[in-house]
């Protein structure tokens, strides 16, 4: 869609003027907020033309007008100008990742930070095991029949988790054990060490080397237990959605709090965002999902070590301020994911 500059120009000024107040904008509001010596007749002209196009409509009788989804759309893609953060809010970002070297940690604190700088919800798609790479395991025998398995991935995740064994193992027993391990499956994806497991598993004992046998009894145990590896969702600040006057009528909330609780939807549009570089921003009912039709989601996706391996993202009303929250997802998945890297390397 091509509008002529003065086109753009009214555009641009109502969109903006109804983020920021919140009521429908009418023709004598813009002809004095333009400044461009335009009669209000001449501006309601452009107004209508806007209007046919799908841009703008008026929510109820009256003279004002409000943006459509395609009229958001229209603004983000062509006219938005993009707001760089203040020095002082990079620099309280870029604290709240230092000196943290704990991945999980680290993808708490993006939800968090999200949410508390935008005032609106913040989210973190959580790379499920599926996609990490096996590191290191440590076995630490504990008690007569119990032993600390230690895993270690990729990307920095530690899991700690005691197993019950069927027999005592001696610490040199466990310490070759976990040498094997690692040998064996070192870079190995931790499907395929499951599956590995398995396949070993189904062999006859009698014929496993008591090395292979001692790391099969306690890593078996160990991915049994494990879930299917599954990505997940962590949430916060759903609450300051409840604040938000857009999104204030019960059904509203209703659908996007359970939207909130199943979470589905939001793994489904976190997986989708992934898949392209740079920001996405889905606008109303562009996410394809009813539940989010009155919300505006803006994602950026995370690496380690320049894999993409999850998205960050905040959920709000479609009437929110885009250029202030655009750079915010950007600059926190930036940091994100220099933390997740730099707490990697602490680990080697």
């Amino acid at each position: 869609m091509k509008l002529n500059d003065r086109a753009e120009t009214l555009l641009r000024t109502l969109v903006e003027l109804y983020i920021n107040e919140g009521q429908p904008v009418g023709s004598r509001t813009l002809a004095r907020q333009l400044k461009l010596n335009l009669s209000p007749a001449t501006v309601r002209n452009v107004m209508s033309d806007l209007e046919d196009l799908g841009l703008i409509h008026s929510p109820h009788t009256s003279a004002g007008r409000i943006p459509t989804q395609e009229g958001y759309r229209f603004f983000v893609d062509s006219l938005l100008r993009i707001k760089p953060l203040e020095q002082i809010t990079l620099e309280e970002m870029q604290d709240k990742f230092s000196n943290e070297s704990d991945p999980q940690l680290l993808l708490t604190k993006a939800s968090e930070l999200l949410s508390q700088v935008t005032h609106f919800a913040g989210v973190v798609l959580i790379p499920g095991q599926r996609s990490s790479l096996f590191r290191q395991i440590e076995f630490v025998r504990l008690a007569s029949q119990r032993v600390l398995t230690i895993l270690i991935t990729d990307d920095g995740r530690v899991q700690n988790r005691v197993i019950p064994t069927d027999r005592s193992y001696a610490a040199s027993e466990l310490v070759e054990a976990a040498n094997f391990f690692n040998q064996v499956y070192a870079g190995t994806s931790l499907a395929d060490v499951r599956r590995g497991l398995l396949k070993e598993m189904q062999k006859d004992s009698d014929e496993m080397h008591r090395i292979t046998a001692t790391a099969l009894a306690v890593a078996g145990k160990l991915f049994d237990d494990e879930d299917d590896g599954g990505d997940a969702v962590m949430l916060s600040g759903e609450e300051n959605l409840l604040n938000v006057p857009d999104l204030c009528q019960i059904e509203k909330l209703q659908k996007l709090f359970d939207a909130f609780k199943t979470k589905q939807d939001l793994l489904d549009l976190l997986d989708r965002s992934m898949k392209v570089s740079g920001i996405s921003i889905f606008i109303g009912g562009e996410s394809g999902y009813r539940s989010l039709d009155d919300c505006s989601v803006v994602m950026a996706p995370y690496d380690h070590d320049g894999e993409i391996i999850g998205t960050v993202g905040v959920i709000g009303p479609t009437r929110m301020s885009y250029e202030e929250v655009i750079p915010v997802v950007d600059v926190t998945a930036r940091l994100l994911s220099g933390a997740l890297s730099t707490s990697s390397d602490r680990l080697e």
